[in-house]
């Protein structure tokens, strides 16, 4: 299994606050029975650290017009909006709810032109509420695909996702399925598409990255 190279400052951090609490418990607390339990909540969590951070082998899917999952989780959103940021226009918005669980890299959903990219700073609301999407911190990535369509998608934080790393550059030429970028401890994704897309998923639908059509541009 590989771990993605924005965990492991993390995952350092994380190791040396649990073996500092554990030593000073050890060393300062006489039972053993205290002892043992801290052990247990402390450095079984440590374990699965990896794991949170982890980097999937993905067969992806990268025809023209075809439009892919950034993200592993379940669709929360489905809706027809005003995107106001960069697109200025009606858009279908599609909504991935990461959980704490998921895979937590981001992929580039389709083939194209990266044409804008802004961070935001902001709440940490709860990722799945409508809200998030305006108030929380977030980056927001425009391309224009090779089908000639503009989209934008967005990677959200959340309550407990404090960090959000994202490798766009304005200009930059991209392959569907290369990473983007990621969100620690999971969150959301925000996929903005043409009115006249054909959206391929439903409400409650669980989706992986790379690999399941969210969308097919006209």
């Amino acid at each position: 299994m590989k771990v993605h190279r924005d965990g492991l400052g993390t995952i350092a951090v994380i190791c040396l606050a649990i073996l500092l609490i554990c030593g000073s418990i050890a060393i300062f607390v006489d039972c053993l029975f205290v002892q043992i339990v801290a052990g247990i909540v402390f450095l079984v969590p440590l374990a699965f650290l990896p794991y949170f951070f982890r980097v999937p082998k993905r067969n992806c899917i990268d025809e023209d017009g075809t439009i892919t999952s950034s993200a592993d989780g379940k669709v929360v959103i489905i809706k027809k909006v005003y995107e106001p940021e960069y697109l200025k226009r009606e858009a279908l918005q599609v909504s991935v709810f990461m959980s704490f669980f998921n895979v937590h890299v981001n992929f580039y959903p389709s083939s194209g032109k990266i044409t804008y990219y802004k961070y935001h700073p902001g709440k940490y609301l709860l990722a799945f509420k409508p809200k998030a999407s305006e108030e929380n911190e977030r980056t927001s990535i425009a391309m224009l695909c090779k089908c000639g369509s503009e989209i934008l998608f967005r990677q959200i934080a959340g309550t407990f996702a404090r960090r959000i790393v994202c490798y766009a550059k304005v200009g930059e030429d991209v392959i569907g399925g290369d990473q983007c970028g990621l969100i620690k401890f999971g969150s959301r994704v925000d996929i903005f598409l043409p009115v006249d897309a054909e959206v391929c998923v439903q409400i409650g639908d669980k989706v992986k990255a790379c690999e399941t059509v969210i969308a097919r541009l006209r």
